[in-house]
């Protein structure tokens, strides 16, 4: 594969409408003395979006092309980009729009002045109030806090990566978000600078409140790692926070029984149940984070990717 000095990564699921738009968006930019590649990863899309992209190479359009067998996830297909990416810069975006190709020049621009980590921030995100931007500020500062990595907005996808500090990261669960963080531990001069962002147009968001769980279960891992898979801490951390968020509301009414009407708090069996299921909660998240470490080491130990591929075009 011939040498370039950018690769911009494009995880797409489902974004059949979005794809050729895009395509049209990026053929327009152009970087000066700079060489690029544009690699989709269709993450098993069952919209024809597969089929979108095969059309637009066939008929000339300059991108490879990586189909899963299946959907893995964001995380998965960033991976798979960083895997066979060439260039010695790699920008991620997203497939739906709502990030700008205009912002990649600014984004290369500034990795020129000797940042090795690139961020987008949103600043006038355009998205839903309540299910998208206040979980995402109330996670941003989560991440902040306890990363030591300072970002207003880890979950925007636009971003940039020095080649050589991706290829000494593996990526599991939602970690994909947490890249500078990771990044830092190596050392990376981290820079983040407002990038535009627009409405969706087409298809439907693949974000929920879930999701939200999820990148804070995968904190925990991120934090453990800094100071290891999805499947034992999406597993047992959820668990676990469902056995805290339990015992802290029976800790709530043992108090307000005892308030109100005067009930003994001593022997009142909430009050057990509460400290059993924050203890069981612990315990659980625990047993995650070893699960993590355990899935880790077998993991690197046997070189086994987080995706299968199907094909590549």
């Amino acid at each position: 594969m011939m040498k370039k000095d950018i690769s911009v990564v494009i995880p797409a699921y489902n974004e059949r409408e979005n794809i050729p738009v895009l395509m049209s968006q990026l053929e327009k930019i152009e970087i000066p003395g700079k060489s690029f590649e544009v690699i989709f990863v269709d993450d098993g899309s069952n919209d024809g979006s597969f089929e979108t992209l095969r059309d637009l190479k066939k008929r000339g359009a300059d991108i490879r092309i990586i189909r899963f067998r299946r959907n893995f996830g964001q995380t998965a297909a960033i991976a798979a980009g960083f895997d066979h990416a060439v260039g010695d810069i790699i920008i991620t975006m997203d497939a739906d729009l709502q990030n700008d190709p205009a912002d990649i020049p600014v984004l290369v621009s500034e990795m020129e002045k000797g940042y090795d980590v690139v961020s987008g921030w949103r600043t006038r995100r355009k998205d839903n109030l309540l299910a998208r931007k206040i979980p995402s500020w109330f996670a941003n500062a989560i991440i902040s806090r306890y990363t030591g990595v300072r970002l207003h907005d880890y979950g925007c996808t636009l971003k940039a990566y020095k080649k050589e500090l991706t290829e000494d990261i593996n990526l599991y669960g939602e970690l994909h978000r947490f890249m500078p963080a990771l990044m830092s531990w190596q050392g990376a001069a981290i820079k983040e600078i407002p990038v535009n962002h627009r409405q969706r147009r087409y298809g439907k968001s693949k974000y929920d409140i879930f999701r939200t769980v999820n990148v804070i279960l995968d904190l925990l891992t991120v934090k453990f790692l800094l100071s290891s898979t999805k499947g034992p801490m999406q597993i047992f951390g959820r668990m676990g926070l469902w056995s805290v968020l339990s015992g802290v509301l029976s800790g709530f009414a043992t108090i307000a029984m005892k308030l109100i009407k005067g009930t003994d708090m001593t022997g009142n069996p909430l009050l057990y149940l509460a400290v059993f299921f924050v203890f069981a909660g612990m315990q659980f998240i625990s047993t995650g984070l070893l699960g993590e470490i355990n899935i880790r080491i077998y993991s690197e130990s046997r070189g086994k990717k987080i995706y299968a591929i199907r094909e590549i075009l």
